[in-house]
């Protein structure tokens, strides 16, 4: 995973947990996830609006 081994992944959690601790972490964890889902989203956008223009082109 990216190079990194069970050790270090632990450290970086334990820092994580020091530096904004328990309460903060799953709120952490929630916006990490919302703005991996809006990039994947963001991504594919233009694809879905291309498509959609190509279709509306052959209908005309």
């Amino acid at each position: 995973m990216f190079g990194i081994g069970m050790s270090e992944l632990v450290v970086i959690l334990v820092i994580v947990l020091i530096i904004f601790g328990p309460g903060k972490v799953p709120e952490i964890g929630a916006a990490m996830g919302k703005a991996i889902r809006n990039f994947k989203t963001a991504t594919t956008e233009p694809e879905k609006k291309e498509v959609e223009h190509k279709e509306t082109d052959k209908e005309n």
